[in-house]
């Protein structure tokens, strides 16, 4: 049995986060459900990212406090959370108690280890506010790609992080005014320190996808430099550093650490409070992040420098899965900021959950860039889920219940394409875990659909219709092979549509929880003659994508 940390990337709760976020979540649960199938030990945790000046700068534009907008916010994302069948073993806050003191101690460690220093730095200020604009409290244009809309902290358009003092013609988000340049002292992490360790652990760790390896290494020619670790602004966690009150820990560096304060939080409930450090600190643990690619340098770059600076045997990020962009109808990527995209809460008025689920894992951008289209819904919807899986489903149960009284037939002899799709059955569980394992979760989810397809072209062929009046063994036994499938399927699709699954499991009569079961077994024909299955019901209906469009068009205020 492995043990694993399945970690996604924190929502920044400044809003409904939209689909390009959801994807994350829907990954880390995906992989989660995946192993537990498996038989692995495994504990999922993420959080609300919660702090930082984005926050407040929609908290002053509702004129409320940052806890109250961060307080209904993460109450509507766990709220979406269930909705979606999106489970973690701790979901939890960047506010909590448990956070703050793991990451005040966490920084103290680092100060004692000789990795923090304080310097004075020239920052940009607004005279009109009164205030220093850490971040993105200051926008301008990007001096890398030329984005206008860049903020101080990461430029949304080419991902280059960034500091205030870098932007072109920066302004004010408050007033807009241009601010002046004054001096202010702040705490940093000596990253350059690890540059050979981060380059090794880049280069040994053959885990790693291209795209974060190579994004990384770019990082590193383009050279290290110390990471500021304070900012002026009154929301996040109080710094813990000697000299440094009225200043708090950037939230980039803080919510990385969240992964392991979410451990040891989990542990706390669960009264064992050292639960934490049979993950965090065991060789035996592989660490998985689900992230989109512009956050690929804070979990391959900076949090292992963080681990590595601790002196403490922390196991580093063994697989960061970090997808591309969904890009929104050849509009752009979607984008709390620009409006540009859909929303978790929106989505559910547009399709049922499962089917979100589906359709999103179907386009996960695992490679490039995946663009999201009404049309493209539909026809993932009507023709992959509901004429290819749902048609093979409902048609092999009915005649079931019609021909045989609900009772799985006692198999004869199996045709030839009979055992070609037995083999097909039986090769299932290791080709796709070969392909979950890869974290090619697109790929398998095609692979399961497939397998459906080829289930629908195994009755077509056999016609038991026909068989049944003239030979009913060969009806039987067609029969009983596809209701092995059905049996089979529920179980693959089950980490990606656990509800549907279960509702599969369910007409099928089958004994126990789908949950309970074995990822192998779904290669295994179970199902004995005489068992009575369930009743078969409509597992999907077809949607319109112009009536959908027509929809969305006339309500544009989403989210």
């Amino acid at each position: 049995m492995g043990r694993w940390i399945v970690n996604a990337a924190w929502p920044y709760v400044n809003s409904v986060p939209h689909l390009g976020t959801f994807i994350h979540l829907l990954s880390a649960d995906i992989f989660t459900r995946y192993l537990r199938l498996r038989g692995e030990d495994v504990i999922a945790v993420t959080g609300s990212d919660e702090h930082g000046t984005p926050i407040e700068v929609e908290a002053l534009r509702q004129g409320i406090e940052p806890k109250e907008l961060t307080d209904h916010y993460h109450t509507l994302i766990l709220d979406l959370l269930e909705k979606y069948s999106i489970s973690f073993d701790n979901y939890t806050r960047t506010e909590t108690p448990t956070h703050i003191k793991f990451t005040q101690a966490f920084y103290l460690k680092l100060y004692d280890n000789g990795y923090i220093f304080k310097k004075e730095v020239e920052l940009p200020s607004c005279d009109r506010c009164g205030r220093f604009l850490p971040d993105r409290f200051v926008e301008g244009t990007c001096p890398h790609c030329g984005f206008e809309g860049a903020r101080g902290d990461q430029c949304e358009n080419c991902g280059r992080v960034l500091d205030p003092t870098e932007l072109v013609k920066p302004r004010c988000v408050f007033c807009g005014s241009t601010p002046t340049i004054k001096l202010s002292t702040h705490w940093f992490f000596d990253l350059p320190r690890f540059e050979t360790g981060i380059k090794r652990y880049l280069n040994e760790n053959k885990q790693l996808p291209d795209n974060a390896r190579n994004f990384s290494l770019r990082w590193l020619r383009e050279g290290l430099r110390p990471r500021a670790l304070t900012r002026d602004n009154k929301w996040g966690v109080p710094s813990p550093f000697p000299g440094s009150e009225g200043k708090t820990i950037y939230v980039w560096m803080e919510a990385v650490l969240g992964y392991i304060s979410a451990s040891i939080e989990l542990g706390e409930r669960r009264g064992d409070p050292d639960l934490w450090k049979k993950y965090w600190l065991s060789k035996e643990t592989r660490n998985v992040h689900f992230i989109g690619k512009d956050n690929i340098p804070f979990h391959t770059i900076i949090l292992p420098a963080l681990l590595m600076a601790t002196h403490q045997d922390y196991i580093l990020p063994w697989q960061v899965s970090s997808t591309e962009f969904i890009l929104y109808e050849g509009q752009g990527k979607f984008s709390k900021s620009r409006r540009i995209g859909v929303w978790m809460d929106d989505a559910l008025k547009i399709a049922e959950p499962e089917y979100w689920r589906f359709v999103l894992t179907s386009i996960r951008p695992e490679a490039k860039d995946a663009n999201f289209t009404w049309k493209e819904f539909e026809r993932r919807v009507n023709t992959e889920l509901n004429d290819i899986l749902g048609n093979f489903i409902h048609r092999t149960l009915t005649f079931t219940k019609s021909n045989f009284n609900g009772l799985v037939p006692e198999p004869g002899d199996y045709s030839e394409a009979g055992m070609k799709l037995i083999k097909e059955i039986e090769n299932a569980p290791t080709s796709i875990g070969a392909l979950m394992e890869q974290f090619r979760f697109r790929d398998a989810l095609n692979a399961v659909i497939e397998l459906a397809r080829s289930g629908n072209e195994y009755l077509s062929e056999s016609e038991p219709w026909h068989s049944i009046k003239r030979e009913r063994a060969e009806a039987a036994s067609a029969i009983n092979l596809c209701i092995q499938l059905v049996r089979s399927l529920a179980i693959l699709i089950y980490p990606f549509m656990p509800n549907t699954s279960r509702m599969i499991w369910m007409e099928l009569a089958a004994e126990g929880e789908v949950e309970e079961q074995r990822w192998d077994d779904a290669g295994r024909l179970l199902l004995k003659p005489n068992h009575r299955i369930g009743e078969p019901r409509t597992l999907f209906h077809k949607v319109d994508a112009e009536q959908i469009a027509r929809a969305w068009t006339a309500n544009p205020e989403h989210g």
